[in-house]
């Protein structure tokens, strides 16, 4: 596929455009970073320390762990109940309330709450009678859970 001569064409056609736009497109960022074709520069690169201050993943951590010392202490409210924020279960898509999220369309809802019957029903045990074949099966492998 695409070697007829339009295709070709229409290739030929597309670099041209991506050299004609590619130095455009240079220009427009060299003006946003204000770099100049005479080598002068607005912007000075200082460095990173007096930027940003750099942390460390374990200090972190531990400045976490302490805080959650200090409010255990301090408040014994449930996360649940703060500031009226609802907060999501992933399992079951509901927040403390019951509710779905607002996003969430009633096709969707009605897909999970299917979805979710089927996995309740495989993790419940049955009401119906079990045969004389499931009897057996169950006697092997050592349970008395029937009826």
């Amino acid at each position: 596929m695409a070697k007829s001569l339009r295709s070709k064409w229409r290739r030929k056609c597309r670099a041209v455009k991506r050299e004609r736009y590619g130095v455009k497109e240079l220009a427009r960022l060299k003006k946003t970073l204000g770099i100049e074709e005479n080598g002068q520069q607005d912007v000075e690169m200082n460095e990173l320390s007096e930027i940003a201050t750099i942390v460390d993943a374990k200090t972190i951590q531990a400045e976490k762990d302490k805080k959650a010392d200090g409010n255990d202490a301090d408040n014994h409210v449930d996360q649940m109940d703060q500031d009226g924020k609802r907060v999501y279960n992933k399992k079951t898509m509901k927040d403390q309330f019951g509710q779905y999220p607002v996003w969430m369309s009633s096709r969707k809802i009605a897909k999970h709450k299917k979805g979710r019957g089927k996995n309740l029903q495989s993790t419940s045990k049955s009401n119906k009678r079990l045969t004389r074949r499931q009897k057996k099966i169950l006697k092997k492998k050592g349970s008395s859970d029937f009826k």
